[in-house]
This record gives structure tokens, C-alpha cells and sequence, in this order.
């Protein structure tokens, strides 16, 4: 018997742009800190508590970034707000990870928020880059 997949489509269509629309942020999130002077050494680090979208140094400091990239849309807030306290504690989890596996005891580290919303063409309309964020 064959099964109507019709209604499957949208949803992967909206996972995939979704997805094109988190690495266009990350690029332009990773071209940013490059030009501001910072050494991009992950991106997209993955283990079991979650993920890392950037990891950095600017001068001797570890700097955990999150990447927040939003449409032109008010449905689903600002990309600062979407960075909530569940969110947070999960970026502490995985970068205690990140830290151990990488022996790095000694170190700064301070944890970024950069939020980049787009234009309905999908350019970039603003790019905010929050220090210290949580």
C-alpha cells in the first residue's frame, strides 16, 4: 500500500532552511571574530551534552561562542532572547567537556552571544556581538 508522504515535505523543506539559514550565521559569526582579531579553533565542536558553535581565543582568553540567527520575523523573539537559562547551562555543560578533553585547567574562559538578523533576501541586516553574555 502506498503512503501519502506529502505532508513530510514542508516539515523537511523548514528543517533544511533552518539549518542554511544557522550556518550562514555561524560563517558570518566566524568571518567577524577573524577580522576582530580572534583565533577560530572549533567550530561546530560536538559531544554528548551538545554543541559548541565557536570556540576562540582572543588574547590568551577561551572564548565560547553561541550563535543566535534569525529572519526577518517577530513570531519568535530576538536571537538574544531565544539564549535562555536552560540554554545557558547546557553551553557551561558542554564546554566543561570541551575543557576536560582538551586539558585546559588553567585558562580564561568567557562565555559570547553573537545574534545576527537577516534581511528577507537573506543578508545580513545586523550582526551585535555581545561580550561576556552569560
Amino acid at each position: 500500500m502506498k503512503q501519502d508522504r506529502s505532508s513530510e515535505k514542508p516539515q523537511t523543506l523548514r528543517i533544511d532552511g533552518r539549518r542554511l539559514t544557522g550556518k550562514a550565521g555561524e560563517e558570518a559569526a566566524a568571518q567577524y571574530l577573524l577580522e576582530q582579531g580572534h583565533l577560530i579553533r572549533e567550530r561546530n565542536w560536538r559531544c554528548r551534552s551538545g554543541e559548541l558553535d565557536i570556540v576562540a581565543e582572543e588574547e590568551g582568553c577561551l572564548v565560547i561562542v553561541e550563535v543566535r540567527t534569525r529572519k526577518p520575523s517577530v513570531r519568535f523573539g530576538t536571537p538574544q532572547e531565544s539564549v535562555d537559562a536552560r540554554k545557558q547551562l547546557q553551553v557551561r555543560r558542554t564546554a566543561e567537556v570541551y575543557l576536560y578533553q582538551h586539558r585546559l585547567t588553567e585558562c580564561r574562559i568567557r562565555f559570547d552571544l553573537i545574534s545576527i538578523r537577516l534581511n528577507a533576501d537573506g543578508s545580513m541586516q545586523a550582526l551585535e556581538h555581545l561580550r561576556h553574555a552569560f
